[in-house]
């Protein structure tokens, strides 16, 4: 049995996030000189919290080196073998609707959605939200690896329904709708849904990772914006019925 080496390559991936950060931090640092002059407390919590970052996306991204990538892709090629491999539509499902609960720039985008609106948009309710549209985008996915079909069979009929469906909502849910769909396809998406349609596709005879494997990514963007906006018409209905019941008093 192969040996894991947890750091292995851990050097590499420190630079690559410090390179990624200091452009941030010399803008930052550059801007409270010349013009926030923010209370020396609030700079040191401000660079603690760059540090913590710098920490947490070096071990994070060193996670999916050597745990995430290599998982989803033999996860991939085991279940597209199969010859029953149509119960990778259900796991597909089940993994979507995980990992866009446990997506970090998810659980942000609603908490502070919830904030912004003083709390007529729930952070829970959009948190399942999104992770329904995620979980949903990934079984499609999942099923048109398996028949073959072009993905354009799956992305135009999404856009038009999206603008139909956006002009009919409110504008504060097409803003969150959008922007839902931007957070859904975080490093948790990418990282492990992404290599496992790449583990399916090599696994399946006749299949190529490159235009099949790829993809996915487009269809987790745009299932959110949909239940989002879905969401956004339930809410519409409710405020009218509210309206129609206060008119009747």
């Amino acid at each position: 049995m192969k040996e894991i080496q947890i750091f292995t390559g851990f050097d590499q991936v420190l630079l690559e996030v410090a390179a990624a950060l200091l452009p941030l931090t010399v803008i930052y640092l550059f801007l409270q000189i010349w013009l926030l002059k923010y209370p020396k407390q609030r700079v040191l919590n401000s660079l603690k919290g760059i540090f913590l970052t710098f920490i947490g996306l070096s071990i994070f991204l060193q996670g999916v080196y050597i745990g995430f990538l290599p998982a989803g892709k033999i996860m991939g090629e085991i279940m597209g073998g199969l010859s029953y491999n149509w119960v990778l539509v259900p796991v597909g499902f089940i993994l979507g609707f995980v990992v866009a609960f446990a997506e970090p720039s998810v659980r942000v985008a609603n908490y502070e959605i919830e904030k912004a609106s003083g709390g007529y948009i729930s952070q829970q309710v959009m948190l399942y939200t999104v992770s329904l549209g995620v979980a949903l985008s990934v079984a499609l996915a999942m099923w048109r690896i398996i028949a073959g079909f072009s993905l354009w069979y799956l992305i135009i009929p999404g856009y038009i329904m999206a603008f139909i469906m956006a002009h009919y909502s409110s504008p504060t849910f097409v803003a969150v709708a959008f922007d839902s769909g931007a957070v859904a396809t975080g490093p948790m998406t990418v990282t492990f849904i992404l290599t496992m349609a790449i583990g399916v596709a090599s696994a399946i005879e006749g299949r190529n990772p490159l235009t099949e494997g790829f993809g996915i990514v487009a269809l987790v963007f745009i299932a959110p914006i949909l239940t989002v906006l879905l969401l956004g018409l339930l809410y519409r209905r409710k405020e009218k019925q509210s309206e129609r019941e206060l008119s009747e008093i």
